[in-house]
């Protein structure tokens, strides 16, 4: 599993940059704010996220995605629970793993790996099956949304409309 310690948090900051999100750093003796699923994983309040040396990557972008594809008012309010559709959550899932290639040393191929060990559940057993042959919807949605081009790019915009 890789983790914030696997690379220079250098690294990752513009992604995040590009986001107007904030990376705070958290000391590893201590319990990471706002995270959903407790430490180790990332947390999120507002703009911010929260993470350790041992957090995983792939749980630090799944909060970053939240904060991208949430609706403009929940943005600015929301911590802890997305409080997203199931949709939104695909959406999330899908945009995590484009932007991992945005960031030295983690790729897509390593993040859908780590994302099959922590226990990511798709219908069609592994995250690159379901990203590479059951994701349109989530592709679709991600578009819909200008937050991805049609050639997969980001458009390194937040979502904009309800």
């Amino acid at each position: 599993m890789h983790r914030l310690k696997n690379i220079q948090s250098d690294a990752i900051r513009p992604l995040f940059d590009r986001y107007q999100l904030e990376l705070h750093e958290v000391a590893s003796s201590n319990q990471i704010p706002y995270s959903f699923w407790g430490t180790p994983e990332a947390g999120r309040q507002r703009s911010t996220l929260y993470a350790r040396a041992d957090t995983p990557l792939h749980s630090l972008l799944h909060e970053a995605c939240h904060f991208i594809c949430m609706p403009p008012l929940l943005r600015h309010q929301s911590d802890i629970d997305a409080g997203s559709s199931a949709q939104e959550e695909n959406a999330c899932c899908y945009l995590q793993i484009i932007l991992s290639d945005y960031i030295p040393g983690f790729n897509q191929n390593i993040h859908l790996h780590d994302m099959n060990t922590w226990g990511y559940n798709f219908r069609l057993g592994s995250s690159a099956r379901w990203f590479y042959a059951d994701s349109d919807d989530a592709r679709n949605w991600l578009i819909h949304y200008d937050i991805i081009k049609k050639d997969n790019q980001p458009t390194w915009k937040l979502r904009q409309s309800i």
